[in-house]
């Protein structure tokens, strides 16, 4: 049975994976990786509208994954729409760098489950190989961190040099070009941030388990003692 110190070090860690694991797929199934600005070109063209009344002509575009929504502003008031990336979308974009994220991502999952699985075997048990228990545990954890990042880096490679959020907003634009004015990552996207940190604070609470606490030490009562003088009385 492990020690206190050990099973308390191991649960922390066993909630930091499953919060690692909950982080990801929430990155994964939301619409808030992007968010931009976006100006219908083809609006201000028309009438040569001036710096005052290009306010007129510009809508807003977020975009997660799978899908995301756009509202757009080319003379003729908001016209809002949804994006779905699948299953034609995607075919317009750099479309195995796209799965490479979402397969990086899942990856990541997998093996935060994994880690989850160690810790909660480790806080219940003592581990008699050592690939089940702290050596174990830097692998899983090391491993999911890197294809976390693998991730997040792969989208902002398609964000910053693909321009993803370009061709998604111009997606079936028969009259219109949109020009994107300004796009930021947003909060999915620092989701998956998260979890990739996650998995580095999670290796140093397992190094804390192993840390060694004094033992308290528990005073023996002081036996009285008898002398010949106490026999005589």
């Amino acid at each position: 049975m492990p020690s206190l110190w050990k099973r308390i070090t191991f649960s922390v860690a066993s909630a930091l994976c499953l919060g690692s694991a909950v982080l990801l797929v929430v990155a994964l199934s939301t619409e808030r990786w992007v968010v931009g600005r976006i100006l219908c070109k083809t609006g201000v063209d028309i009438v040569n509208a001036s710096s005052p009344e290009l306010e007129q002509f510009i809508g807003d575009i977020y975009y997660g994954l799978f899908q995301g929504g756009k509202a757009k502003r080319c003379g003729l008031g908001e016209r809002r729409s949804k994006i779905y990336i699948f299953p034609n979308l995607v075919q317009t974009l750099n479309g195995g760098l796209h799965m490479m994220v979402i397969l990086f991502l899942l990856v990541a999952v997998g093996f935060a489950l994994v880690s989850l699985s160690f810790s909660i075997y480790n806080a219940r048990k003592v581990p008699y190989q050592s690939i089940k228990g702290h050596k174990g545990l830097y692998l899983w954890n090391f491993i999911a961190a890197l294809f976390g990042a693998l991730g997040v880096l792969c989208f902002l490679a398609a964000v910053k040099h693909h321009r993803l959020t370009e061709r998604v907003a111009n997606y079936r634009e028969n009259l219109f070009v949109l020009e994107v004015l300004e796009d930021s990552l947003d909060w999915s996207f620092w989701l998956g941030v998260g979890s990739v940190v996650t998995h580095f604070a999670i290796c140093g609470v397992v190094a804390m388990s192993r840390i060694k606490l004094p033992k308290p030490e528990i005073k023996k009562p002081e036996e009285p003692t008898i002398s010949a003088l106490d026999l005589l009385y």
